[in-house]
């Protein structure tokens, strides 16, 4: 017996080769699917179901068992080449791990500079992120596996070159923890020296994708510039500038939020002479400041003769008094620079607290009716109708199914909500006037406990 084997189609390595199962009243697509990620030429699901196997026979599957509506065909060790595995492995199931954030994605990295022995990840002019695998030619198929796909090897199939395997995928910017998958056989970027323990004993590559650039204009006679920060705990001698022409860079990924940060020129500390933002430290040393995040501007109509109007939220732990909100010529207004997330805030008048007037979006966090906001929102909940309804609220894994959390907004005839998730799978329902339904405008859903199922969204990474 196939350890892990289930009615479902999938592909399984052993000590004595792969098992690939195939169950015939999944949808064509699935089977198809399955039937490419095991690399067979010229089999489909109509030759499959027809009982035509030659296609396969010819790559050198066997069929073993025929029983009901399961096949199961196994390929030989002897044909594999290398990478036998001593116990059973499922390689085509997706692994979908609980919680808000994509397994393989690391949220607590400040920042983050690649290191390869050789370059195997890169960018391309496209914007897609190229992975190469070198050498590895004897395999049958290897496969990319990530936080970007949830460990999935789905998405993952690569493409055999004469010298390796390569594949372009879409990334945000941010750390992706990835391995190879070389005819069943895990393993890291063998060109890869940022090598990290996932938390769960296993130990897989590390590459960041960049989304700023320190520069440092002039200082030709310069022979070594440095840039040290809180992202760095103010190490300084780490982060090393390469010279372009007549312009030092340092290109690397840093979180969303507020960065303090110094450039040392030959052993000389200076703040950033492009930026006007800085400010001194108890020693009167001046630092620069960057805020990373998108810019949005809370605006409050009216209140003309208020004295003192000021924002706070989760952002900013709720302080009173610290954002201090500008008289402008039909209320009050300011510009707030936000981590990508998702945040509830309201306004302080004279020191009352007040929802936002202008946006119908709340949500309930202890029984508190805020106003809500999402900053670099990547998807937005839509529910047409339902005019007639009181409240509509989305509950979902990304806010461990709340019943009183996101209330939506009705404008236009729609109920909406802006959010911004993790990469990865999430499951969600709306809540109409406390009756539970699914997404009518999503094909994606999935049974639940309940039987009565789950919406499902992909957020791309």
């Amino acid at each position: 017996m196939i350890a892990g084997a289930q009615n479902r189609n999938n592909l399984i390595a052993t000590k004595k080769g792969l098992v690939l199962l195939i169950d015939l009243n999944s949808p064509k697509n699935d089977i198809d699917t399955i039937l490419k990620r095991a690399a067979i030429k010229g089999m489909n699901t109509q030759k499959l179901k027809a009982g035509d196997f030659k296609p396969m026979e010819k790559d050198g599957w066997v069929l073993v068992k025929h029983q009901g509506n399961i096949l199961q065909f196994n390929l030989p060790e002897k044909e594999l080449k290398e990478n036998p595995q001593e116990t059973p492995f499922v390689i085509t199931g997706d692994i979908i791990k609980k919680g808000n954030s994509s397994p393989g994605y690391m949220d607590n990295a400040n920042y983050g500079i690649n290191r390869y022995s050789t370059a195997s990840v890169y960018e391309l002019p496209s914007g897609l992120t190229r992975f190469i695998l070198p050498g590895y030619l004897k395999c049958r198929r290897v496969f990319l596996s990530g936080g970007f796909n949830e460990w999935s090897t789905l998405k993952g199939l690569m493409t055999k070159t004469a010298t390796g395997w390569v594949i372009d995928i879409k990334l945000q910017p941010g750390a992706w923890m990835y391995k190879f998958i070389a005819d069943g056989h895990w393993l890291t970027d063998p060109n890869n020296l940022i090598n990290l323990d996932d938390g769960a004993g296993n130990t897989n590559s590390v590459y960041y994708k960049y989304n700023y650039t320190f520069r440092l204009h002039g200082f030709a006679a310069a022979h070594k510039i440095i840039v040290t920060g809180s992202f760095n705990e103010w190490r300084d001698n780490e982060l090393q500038f390469a010279k372009k022409g007549d312009t030092w860079e340092c290109p690397l990924y840093l979180r969303d939020g507020m960065h303090t940060y110094r450039f040392i020129v030959d052993g000389s500390r200076i703040a950033d002479p492009a930026n006007p933002d800085k400010f001194k430290d108890a020693d009167g040393i001046s630092s620069s400041v960057l805020n990373i995040g998108e810019t949005i501007v809370f605006k409050l109509s009216g209140h003309a003769d208020a004295h003192e109007v000021y924002v706070a939220g989760n952002f900013n732990k709720w302080e009173d008094g610290k954002i201090k909100m500008k008289k402008v010529a039909d209320g009050w207004a300011i510009p707030v620079i936000l981590p990508a997330g998702n945040y509830d805030y309201r306004f302080i008048v004279d020191g009352n607290w007040i929802l936002d007037p202008a946006n119908p979006v709340h949500d309930v966090e202890d029984k508190q009716i805020n106003s809500f906001i999402a900053a670099r929102a990547n998807h937005t909940f839509k529910l047409k109708g339902h005019d007639e309804a009181k409240t509509v609220i989305l509950a979902g894994t990304f806010n461990n199914w709340s019943e009183s959390g996101y209330r939506m907004g009705l404008t236009g005839g729609d109920w909406s909500i802006s959010l911004h998730l993790k990469p990865g799978k999430h499951l969600y329902k709306f809540i109409v006037d406390d009756n539970w339904i699914l997404d009518p405008a999503n094909k994606l859903w999935e049974q639940n406990a309940e039987g009565s199922g789950n919406s499902v969204l992909w957020i791309e990474p």
